[in-house]
């Protein structure tokens, strides 16, 4: 068994490597060793921004921030690839160039604000310099998807004057575009970048300490102790696990080739298809994206972009986010039926209260995140208090354990929250001086040195898991420029109106297929930054409200990394589950039908975000409106599960799935007369259901 598992994990450690060179550890020897601290001083770095131990001007932070992207990714590539020494050399160049761009950005800060709009010929050699080397790195680390995307905005700008109306815009001279592109907050260096070097870099650390701390290990054993003795309990704890897990997590595809190690032999193990073990734990884990509190960071771009608070954002995603993950677990559970699965056996199952006991201490710094975030506070405060949190558990439970007595370990730990909560007097400063004393202290034995060590390498991996975000969010802000520049937005917007007032089905229809285009292959971030930018103006347009149209293009964004042919996650699956990519995907769109469904829903009935506005809401009220589109999309929900896996209680006939899915789809359409067709449809399926009296099992 344990060279069975060994095997698996190197074929999802295989699988991470294709959807990340970055994915295996730091390479050995002094070139490693060197980079490897350079990721320590990447971290180091961005917490001290964080904490504003420095500041400096917000120009210079971003463009620092790109330069450590570059001087540490160009690198690291060349060496997970295993590169010869020219091209190794040539990859070096390009981190010198990155370095060197920054550092001409901070020494001319203020010359170049004084001469915007007359830049010199150095400022374009460094500009081009810039927007070249991000090509690049994206192009190395994650293929040609998102680099050629961009690079037809770029030759936009450059040539779109040629085309033919009403696609042509009046020209831009070469100069313009460099400056618009490589200088100021509207192209490389502009909202996503910002929130890379601020709230994503953060929240992956975040993410990257917790996982050491055993996070993992957590959620799993909570997981299998609540869910494991259910029927089809082995997927119902991949649901859960990798749901749980994508809350912390930045990337969809890593959250598959991390949890899914586990829960997929273990649904394979207990019965359930290989293709359809794929497709739950892609499934969970990309819905882990649009699950609060962190959501793949979009929250935080979604809340900078539309100039909200970060609560608002939240309060958006929450029941469709929840529906998600009750219809999956409908999904597992009706398959489990079918297939007559049984649950795991009380030996297999660790106990969740156990699992509670001894790591209840690591959910703390994750509950303080959502209460600061939901008391107002940013989340630029929220993820730096969040994070000290995380490093002082780390550290006080290595200095408890070589406390004999429970009694002094009490007090420790009670002494250490008082010293905790400083912050709120004293500020950040506080929690920093405290960490110096558990740091000094833990230099002081062997345990504390070896858990700073795993502080340390915490550091390390964080900075190297930021690394395919930021550079995405680098080589996105050129779409943002461009469409700044030239107003390119407006012309698809347009064409997204002009049939909204015809058929808003049919807009929708368009703007999702065309989210889905965009997002195959490209990560969660850059991919929303592309579909809000693109498409959500002209939802808002046809009157759908600004937070919906924003979750709308953001969940079809999403669910590209699902559905073929790309499917990414679904192939990160695929080597874990032995089984084609292709066919996961198809059991993935099966088993995430909420995804596709409730965003459709919410743009008829805003208050399914609870956000206000519609006819609904209006005729009804705001809360009985809620009540009824939840209550609406649960038995579209429960309905469409019944016919896809065709059992019930017991199997269903072909007639029988056909009223079903008849039902489900009249229920969502959100026409006149549809929702009493879908109610009339569902009684008279139920009613087959009773006449044939097969009770449903529980």
């Amino acid at each position: 068994m344990t060279g069975q598992m060994t095997a698996e994990q190197g074929r999802a450690e295989a699988m991470a490597e294709l959807h990340n060179p970055l994915a295996s550890r730091f390479p050995p020897g002094r070139t490693g060793r060197f980079l490897f601290w350079l990721a320590v001083a990447f971290s180091l770095y961005q917490i001290s921004i964080a904490a504003h131990i420095i500041d400096l001007p917000s120009q210079v932070m971003r463009a620092v921030h790109v330069g450590f992207l570059m001087a540490l990714g160009f690198p690291l590539l060349a060496l997970g690839r295993g590169w010869g020494a020219p091209l190794r050399g040539l990859c070096w160049l390009l981190a010198a160039a990155g370095v060197a761009v920054a550092a001409y950005q901070w020494v001319e800060y203020t010359p170049l604000l004084m001469r915007a709009g007359d830049p010199l010929p150095a400022d374009l050699v460094f500009g081009c310099m810039a927007v070249l080397t991000v090509f690049i790195a994206a192009w190395m680390l994650m293929g040609p998807a998102l680099p050629v995307i961009c690079g037809l905005f770029l030759a936009y700008a450059l040539f779109g004057q040629h085309l033919p109306s009403p696609f042509n815009h009046r020209g831009y001279a070469f100069e313009q575009v460099v400056e618009q592109i490589a200088y100021g907050t509207e192209g490389i260096y502009g909202i996503p970048t910002y929130v890379s070097a601020t709230y994503i870099f953060l929240f992956i650390l975040f993410g990257s300490f917790l996982e050491k701390a055993g996070m993992i290990k957590l959620f799993t054993d909570v997981s299998l102790g609540l869910v494991g003795h259910r029927m089809g309990g082995a997927a119902k704890v991949s649901v859960l696990s990798s749901g749980l897990m994508g809350t912390i997590s930045g990337s969809g595809v890593a959250n598959v080739v991390t949890t899914g190690q586990f829960t997929i032999p273990l649904m394979k193990r207990f019965g359930y298809r290989a293709a359809f073990a794929g497709g739950v734990e892609a499934t969970a884990s990309m819905g882990g994206q649009i699950m609060p509190p962190v959501m793949g960071a979009v929250a935080f771009i979604m809340a900078e972009t539309l100039g909200v608070q970060y609560v608002e954002v939240v309060k958006a995603a929450l029941v469709p986010a929840i529906l998600y993950f009750a219809g999956a677990f409908w999904m597992v559970h009706l398959e489990a039926g079918k297939r007559d699965l049984r649950g795991l056996s009380p030996e297999e199952m660790p106990s969740a209260r156990k699992a509670l006991k001894e790591g209840w201490y690591l959910i703390l710094p994750l509950a303080v995140l959502v209460w600061l975030l939901f008391s107002g506070y940013t989340p630029l405060f929220a993820g730096t208090i969040g994070l000290a949190l995380t490093g002082m558990l780390i550290l006080g439970a290595a200095i408890a354990m070589g406390m004999g007595s429970t009694g002094i370990r009490v007090i420790f730990w009670i002494v250490l929250g008082l010293a905790a909560s400083a912050f709120f007097s004293f500020g950040i400063h506080a929690l920093l001086l405290v960490l110096a004393v558990l740091i000094a202290a833990c230099a002081a034995f062997k345990g504390g040195r070896e858990t700073l060590a795993v502080c340390r390498d915490s550091l390390a991996d964080g900075a190297k898991t930021a690394l395919p975000v930021g550079i995405a969010c680098a080589l996105v802000g050129v779409i943002i420029g461009v469409m700044t520049l030239t107003g390119a937005a407006n012309t698809f917007g347009q064409f997204i109106v002009s049939v909204g007032q015809n058929s808003l089905f049919l807009s929708l229809v368009l703007t999702m297929i065309t989210c889905i285009i965009l997002g195959m292959g490209i990560p969660t971030i850059p991919n929303y930054i592309i579909t809000s930018s693109i498409a959500g103006p002209a939802l808002l347009d046809l009157g759908v409200p600004l937070i919906v149209s924003h979750m709308f293009v953001f969940y079809f964004g999403i669910l590209a990394d699902l559905t073929p042919p790309v499917a990414l996650a679904c192939f990160a699956a695929s080597p874990i589950a032995k089984e084609s990519g292709l066919k996961i995907s198809f059991e993935a769109i099966k088993v995430a039908a909420a995804g596709f469904v409730v965003p459709f829903m919410a743009v008829y009935t805003p208050a399914l975000m609870l956000q206000d506005g519609g006819a609904l809401a209006g005729t009804i009220g705001y809360w009985p409106a809620v009540a009824y589109i939840v209550l609406k999309a649960l038995i579209a929900l429960a309905l469409w599960g019944a016919c896809v896996i065709g059992w019930l209680g017991r199997r269903l006939a072909l007639w029988e799935r056909l009223i079903a899915v008849a039902a489900a789809f009249t229920l969502v359409a959100a026409l006149p007369v549809t929702d009493e067709a879908g109610f009339a449809l569902a009684a008279l399926f139920g009613l087959l259901l009773w006449r044939r009296k097969a009770p449903v099992s529980a």
